[in-house]
């Protein structure tokens, strides 16, 4: 078992995630093997997932039939997913160069309930591939059966190198925007790692790549050096911020860079979610997904709705949560339900700055009646420029886990757990090389990186 003293040379001391401090643990957090088995399948699930949402937007957007045999449209869908979004993305993200593009990482936000995971995000652009690759190192010095042990980064560099089979030794440019600064020091790790192994990978600005003819090029050692691989860590959101974007754009379209996640907007939407418990959509999805993975993810899916406020035919109600048993014609209700029924959450969709980060997150339940209104007036307010999307709360289980106290003694404290499992893809394989756990107070109704939370990797246990 490491010390608090050894676990705070190695994780405190070093800038790995920059002006970031957390409570240590001596122990990584156990995972069961059902459970390992259970996220297992969730990696799967995600993939399919995001392959079934390409295949809905693309028929919506061209107001094609949405099932084989029935003349079902849906434009409504893309209407939604491209909505706020600048023309110039919208277009990217329809190049045929993308088309069938997914996230190589895929990384759903888990929460351990009583019953069972529950997925409140599937991110895209996920933060914390290289703290959870540095913890894994930390921790399996005393625990090898840390998941995904020690070959995280090797695992990263290969998902990479194979988007250009015809280079043997790519360079690899991670691109950190200064809104996402503060991972920049677990990437500058990272890319350090993975210099040391022999490959060619950088962190730079998203500014420092030039575009000269179809390819892109960043400075290095004083002089443009061509980049094969280019791994994105911006949200596009702040995509106006990234002055390469157009030559980035053009260099993907043109075949002359592999880029990663792709600029694909639809996929960096929360109210994606919200179309897999879409009353009109559940044969879509039934077509579309395995039945397992379907099963899987309808499971750990709380149901999650999307807010806009709009005239209603008489007859007709919201596709939202029930108030006192009864269906509702408009969002405003929800300001006369009980605590019990305000087991909600309000939170921005996406492509916006609020939408990452718990920064926009209301739980109904944990406000007054008044502060609940106001949230709910603010996700309609037509002023805005991102949709909000409402999803029933799931209460984390409280849990137990060893901490270090400030003396250095070991206690048993009571938190609640989110995990981030990183799922890589390759083709049709998804293989889950690491799992960061977050284990917070237990008074924390909403579970994300703070200074008294602990940060973890996992382990397998009997």
């Amino acid at each position: 078992m490491p010390s608090r003293e050894t676990l705070r040379q190695k994780l405190l001391d070093p800038p790995l995630f920059a002006e970031k401090i957390w409570k240590l643990s001596p122990e990584p957090w156990p995972i069961t093997a059902a459970q390992l088995r259970e996220l297992k399948l969730i990696g799967f699930a995600c993939l399919s997932y995001q392959r079934a949402l390409e295949r809905l937007y693309v028929r919506s957007a061209a107001d094609k039939k949405i099932l084989r045999n029935r003349d079902i449209h849906a434009p409504w869908v893309a209407q939604y997913l491209d909505r706020h979004k600048p023309p110039g993305l919208v277009e990217h993200g329809r190049h045929r160069a993308v088309k069938g593009q997914h996230p190589l990482v895929l990384r759903p936000d888990l929460l351990i309930t009583e019953q069972g995971f529950t997925m409140t995000e599937l991110d895209s652009v996920p933060g914390g591939v290289g703290l959870t690759a540095y913890l894994n190192e930390v921790y399996a010095e005393d625990f090898p059966e840390v998941i995904g042990g020690l070959g995280m980064p090797a695992r990263f560099q290969t998902m990479l190198s194979r988007l250009v089979p015809g280079e043997r030794f790519p360079t690899v440019a991670i691109a950190v925007s200064e809104e996402a600064a503060t991972y920049r020091p677990e990437f500058e790790w990272l890319a350090e790692k993975l210099r040391g192994l022999g490959h060619d990978v950088h962190v730079v600005d998203p500014s420092q790549v030039m575009k000269m003819g179809d390819e892109s090029f960043i400075p290095l050692h004083g002089a443009p050096t061509r980049i094969h691989v280019l791994y994105r860590f911006f949200e596009l959101f702040d995509l106006a911020n990234v002055k390469s974007a157009d030559g980035i754009f053009a260099a993907v379209e043109a075949g002359k860079l592999a880029l990663t996640p792709p600029m694909k907007a639809f996929q960096e939407e929360k109210l994606g979610l919200a179309l897999l418990h879409h009353p009109q959509l559940g044969e879509f999805w039934k077509e579309n997904l395995p039945e397992d993975h379907r099963e899987a993810l309808l499971r750990i899916v709380p149901r999650t709705w999307i807010m806009e406020q709009g005239e209603l035919p008489p007859t007709a109600v919201l596709h939202a949560p029930l108030v006192g048993g009864q269906p509702i014609r408009d969002w405003h209700e929800l300001a006369e339900a009980s605590q019990r029924e305000r087991n909600l959450i309000i939170k921005a969709s996406g492509f916006h700055e609020t939408a990452w980060g718990a920064r926009s997150v209301t739980l109904g339940s944990d406000v007054s009646r008044d502060e609940w209104l106001e949230a709910i007036e603010h996700a309609l307010d037509p002023e805005n420029d991102t949709f909000h999307v409402m999803q029933e709360y799931h209460k984390p289980s409280r849990l137990s886990h060893p901490v270090y106290a400030d003396d250095g003694t070991v206690t048993a404290a009571e938190g609640r757990v989110r995990l981030c499992p990183y799922y890589f893809v390759d083709g049709d394989t998804v293989e889950l090389t690491g799992i960061l756990s977050t284990f917070c107070p237990a008074d924390k109704k909403i579970i994300h990186g703070m200074r008294d939370a602990a940060l973890l990797p996992c382990r397998l246990v009997p």
